[in-house]
């Protein structure tokens, strides 16, 4: 079973850890990353969460376990959902935030790479049903037509605003 640190309001480490789908106790925090890849055609890999994930589309991400950092956690996410090995020196951390109702820190990151062939990706079928290459225009209907995970989508708005930025 999976455990996870607990981070106080200021996202000071507590030394304290809870095992994952443990309610987070009062007062207490974890930490929460997501990565959006970005091929060089400006599409980006989402992938179809499995039905027990809810089957939304989404981006990568999840909870970093105890005693790793965010980026850690972000590159043993993608791993193990996608198979896909992340350089943690091309990673770019575009935001981060703080959720007071969900009690997370939200670490979210961005990175530009093309992927040979996506159907070789080994992907974590309790976790991830399909991956595919979308555009922003397409992430943004699959949203309106609620078929996009709410709070990824939060983040990817974010990107956006990042990527309008640069």
């Amino acid at each position: 079973m999976e455990k996870r640190d607990l981070y106080d309001e200021k996202r000071n480490i507590t030394g304290e850890t809870i095992f994952k789908g443990d309610k987070i106790p009062e007062g207490k925090y974890i930490v929460v990353v997501l990565v959006f890849i970005q091929n060089s055609e400006g599409k980006f890999l989402i992938q179809k969460r499995s039905p027990k994930k809810n089957g939304k589309y989404a981006t990568t991400g999840g909870h970093p376990k105890s005693g790793e950092s965010s980026i850690q956690g972000i590159i043993t996410e993608v791993q193990e959902e996608i198979g896909l090995e992340l350089n943690p020196n091309d990673l770019q951390l575009y935001f981060s935030g703080k959720s007071e109702k969900e009690r997370v820190f939200w670490d979210d990151y961005y990175i530009k790479m093309d992927i040979n062939d996506i159907n070789k990706l080994k992907l974590q079928k309790e976790e991830v049903d399909s991956v595919e290459w979308l555009s922003k225009n397409e992430i943004m209907d699959f949203m309106a037509q609620d078929k996009f995970f709410k709070n990824h989508y939060e983040e990817f708005e974010n990107l956006v605003e990042w990527l309008d930025e640069k």
